[in-house]
């Protein structure tokens, strides 16, 4: 994927068919878009969990077409890949009851191929964005020797310093609440080194966490109704 200078990146994830979240969250956000300097990243698993996937599927198409592909990417998350593979509706282990995109009354054949198109990570300055992560232990050669499940599905989340890669990486899939040990914890974890992980575990929470990546001054904002504010490290 060609990069390009950006100077605000605006990343949600793990909106698991919440549409009313996914406003919210939006309305911090789109009167930015028309910005040049400025775009939306989502992370992956736009659905299942919630009783709106389409309708947040077809917001996210919505965006893409007003304001382009470029300004609005989306990445492929665990659950937009189960469905691409048939496989979503056999999950009832996680204690949800998955709508199946493969019905056949409800047309779902564009759903089916925009999930299918959903490229796995982008890159843009310092940062790697991805749903879950990257092989840590490849380094530099991440890229190439990272597997296609471990960018959607890679459990558990690592924290520390990435050995031999200069690169901050931005992902979800893993609720901050698991990462950081406490359960009323929905909000960006830092790390402190590599890792910013931005799923608050909306089915809990209700909201969708947004962080905002400066590229251009490498630093990182969690958004607020009430403004902007840099992310420090957990444990501080």
């Amino acid at each position: 994927m060609e990069k390009r200078q950006r100077m605000k990146i605006y990343c949600m994830s793990d909106i698991h068919a919440c549409l009313a979240s996914f406003e919210e969250a939006l309305s911090k956000v789109t009167d930015h878009l028309g910005d040049e300097d400025t775009m939306l990243l989502l992370l992956g698993d736009y659905i299942h969990g919630g009783e709106d996937g389409r309708k947040v599927i077809d917001r996210i198409m919505q965006l893409q077409d007003n304001y382009g592909y470029e300004k609005v990417i989306a990445l492929m998350g665990n659950h937009e890949e189960w469905v691409v593979e048939g496989s979503s509706t056999i999950d009832s282990m996680f204690g949800h009851s998955y709508d199946s995109f493969y019905d056949e009354d409800n047309n779902d054949d564009c759903y089916i191929s925009w999930m299918s198109s959903l490229p796995r990570y982008y890159t843009e300055g310092n940062t790697i964005f991805v749903h879950a992560g990257i092989d840590e232990c490849t380094g530099s050669m991440w890229e190439w020797e990272t597997s296609e499940d471990v960018f959607t599905s890679k459990y558990p989340a690592e924290t520390g310093k990435i050995e031999g890669l200069d690169m901050k990486v931005v992902a979800g899939h893993v609720g901050t609440a698991e990462i950081s040990g406490d359960k009323f914890f929905h909000d960006i974890y830092f790390d402190g080194e590599s890792h910013y992980y931005i799923d608050g575990t909306v089915l809990d929470s209700r909201v969708i966490p947004i962080l905002m990546v400066d590229t251009e001054n490498d630093k990182y904002y969690q958004v607020t109704d009430s403004g902007k504010r840099l992310i420090e490290p957990y444990e501080e």
